[in-house]
């Protein structure tokens, strides 16, 4: 699925304000990256393309809470309640005014464990949407840059963003519960992370215990970073941030912005479709999917092949034995029609008389009336016989004609007659 991944500014939106995005046609690989305003923004190159919004790191607060036992918080579940219940447990951390942000749950989130909420201003997500949506763009999902869980790496990993004036440090898997911090730049925070310090009481752990430590940076701080951390990193852009960020699971846009349920299903099978048909992961299972699709194509063209050669020969034969029992046949057009033709020849030749005939037909019909029933005019043609002048009642019809099927005739009454024809004569 074609895909425009933007990342939200940190100020609310105004005539100047530019956005930070990167268009993919299959949500693993850039095909543009730069910035532009709202109105300026490139669209999705495909039908069905969506637009994902990204919520920086220094946006978001991750706050881990026990809901109360009970309540439900599935995506259908997200009442003012629920609301009222995470303001409750989220009041003494946080410095603002709970009631004027925005929460949201971490995907698959249970009522019977602790779980991930984010939060961030309220005014400021909805008035970036609202000026996405006044320019045609739409946002079908918001994600954060960076969400807890557990790393590719098995452990924490740092990456060093911002400008040299002004640069932070985002942690990720760290400590026991796998969140994530935000802090400044400085030698202090590679030390707190190798200790332990961070998000586990300040535990420490041994080297041995502590996996390999992964470094990133944005090209920017690269520099910096591995001067104030005394080791090398690796380059990370904002276009490959934004792409790891629109793989995750997380949708921020909970509560009062939510999507529809039907929405939320088109989007959750249109971003499952995309995986199975660009993500590296499936590319096996693509491979076999075509080579059975293939297999299957020939395996068809092979039976309707079959099927005709035996129709062929079927037809072949009846030719010939058409043209070998009447050599005067030249040309076979329909060998039935053409077989019965010369075989009605060859009786009147001999003599013969076939169930077409008047005498035969008029012989089944007298055997089939009803004593005294006699008809007052006969009509015939080839294989059809008319008997006018029948009073009949329903019951004597009923068995005449039943009589008359078993010699091998159909019989119906039509315009106060009675009209028979042989088997198979239309």
């Amino acid at each position: 699925m074609s895909t425009l991944i933007l990342f939200l500014p940190p100020t609310l939106p105004g005539p100047s304000t530019t956005y930070s995005y990167t268009l993919t046609a299959n949500g693993h690989i850039a095909i543009r990256h730069d910035s532009a305003p709202a109105a300026l923004l490139p669209e999705p190159t495909r039908p069905g393309g969506e637009v994902v919004a990204v919520v920086p790191a220094r946006a978001l607060s991750w706050q881990r809470v026990q809901l109360p036992p009970g309540l439900p918080i599935g995506p259908g579940h997200q009442t003012p309640r629920l609301r009222l219940a995470l303001e409750g447990l989220l009041e003494d951390r946080v410095l603002d005014d709970a009631a004027q942000l925005h929460f949201a749950l971490q995907p698959g989130a249970a009522g019977d464990g602790a779980v991930w909420v984010a939060v961030c201003d309220r005014a400021w997500l909805r008035e970036n949407l609202q000026a996405l949506e006044a320019a045609g763009r739409r946002v079908t999902r918001v994600v954060p840059e960076f969400a807890p869980g557990p790393t590719d790496s098995g452990g924490p990993e740092l990456c060093a963003l911002g400008t040299p004036e002004e640069p932070y440090l985002v942690i990720t898997g760290q400590g026991a519960e796998l969140g994530v911090t935000v802090m400044p730049l400085t030698p202090m925070a590679l030390t707190l992370v190798r200790l332990g310090a961070l998000g586990s009481g300040g535990t420490p752990v041994t080297d041995e215990q502590q996996p390999p430590l992964v470094l990133r940076a944005e090209p920017s701080v690269a520099a910096l970073a591995e001067r104030t951390l005394g080791q090398r990193v690796a380059l990370h852009t904002a276009s490959q941030r934004a792409l790891d960020a629109a793989r995750s699971d997380w949708d921020l846009a909970q509560f009062d912005l939510a999507s529809s349920g039907s929405t939320r299903a088109l989007r959750k099978a249109g971003t499952t479709l995309s995986a199975l048909l660009n993500a590296p992961q499936w590319r096996a299972a693509r491979w076999g999917a075509a080579v059975l699709v293939v297999a299957h194509i020939v395996g068809l063209n092979a039976w309707a092949w079959q099927e005709r050669q035996a129709l062929a020969d079927k037809q072949a034969s009846v030719r010939g034995m058409l043209t070998q029992t009447f050599p005067q046949v030249k040309v076979v057009v329909d060998a039935p029609v053409q077989m019965e033709r010369e075989l009605a020849l060859l009786r009147q030749a001999a003599g013969g008389v076939s169930a077409r005939d008047l005498e035969p037909m008029l012989a089944a019909a007298g055997a089939a009336l009803p004593d005294g029933r006699m008809p007052t005019s006969i009509e015939y043609t080839p294989g059809e016989l008319r008997l006018r002048g029948l009073d009949m009642n329903s019951d004597e019809e009923a068995a005449l004609l039943a009589r008359l099927q078993t010699s091998g005739y159909q019989a119906r009454p039509e315009d106060g007659s009675l009209l028979l024809r042989t088997e198979g004569n239309p």
